[in-house]
């Protein structure tokens, strides 16, 4: 009995490990967020496996089913939509339930694509230590969640969603000065890829240039520790 956490394509499907590959063809059953995306993966690949869709919204009756699939002997993998499990989606939760039920059962890594590290990655930025938030809050505590990250001496990482990323931007200008410099990356890994780069009020240049039919995909947001802090 063997739960496989399988990172997919954040966009180019040449991302995807001949291990995903071939570990996608023996399971018995994949979970995934949205069953319409995973199938578009599988078909490509020409992988016709049987997928149940497990997501934020998903009840402990979904999570009981799954349990008990495991039980019987099959192995399982866990995919999100895009890139690493459990990196801001739910799937912690239920490894969490699982091995609380099942405490020998093998969860077991599939390695791969990850916004959030390969954000990181082109930043220039250190990522000796760095800091990620996940979505900034939508409306509680969203004022709190940008002024903490003016004290934060390491590298902040997080995501945005295209509804939402201007006025991310914007809370940002409210708070951040004009030394910290930022990285925005929009579409990573697909074909209109694009890296932002500068402090905040260029940023928003940047961005705010582009013809809205343009403006899409989702964005990661990479910020330069406090230099003050730091020193």
């Amino acid at each position: 009995m063997t739960l496989y956490i399988i990172a997919t394509p954040i966009g180019n499907l040449g991302d995807l490990s001949s291990r995903a590959l071939k570990t996608l063809e023996e399971v018995d059953l994949v979970l995934c967020e949205d069953t319409r995306v995973t199938k578009k993966i599988l078909t490509s690949f020409q992988i016709p496996k049987p997928t149940i869709s497990y997501h934020q919204h998903s009840k402990l009756t979904k999570s009981r089913y799954i349990l008990e699939e495991i039980k019987n002997g099959k192995n399982l993998a866990l995919v999100s939509d895009a890139g690493t499990p459990c990196i801001s989606d739910p799937g912690a939760k239920l490894i969490d339930y699982l091995l609380e039920n099942l405490p020998d059962l093998k969860v077991i890594s599939i390695p791969g694509p990850s916004a959030l590290i390969s954000a990181l990655s082109v930043s220039g930025f250190s990522a000796d230590k760095f800091i990620f938030l996940g979505f900034p809050p939508i409306k509680k505590k969203r004022n709190k969640f940008f002024h903490e990250i003016t004290d934060i001496e390491k590298t902040v990482v997080f995501y945005e969603s295209i509804h939402r990323i201007i006025k991310t931007l914007e809370n940002l200008k409210n708070v951040l000065d004009s030394e910290r410099r930022v990285v925005v990356c929009r579409e990573l890994t697909k074909k209109f890829e694009t890296i932002y780069r500068g402090n905040i009020e260029e940023i928003i240049e940047q961005i705010n240039s582009l013809p809205k039919e343009e403006l899409k995909g989702e964005f990661v947001i990479v910020i330069e520790g406090n230099p003050r802090r730091a020193g």
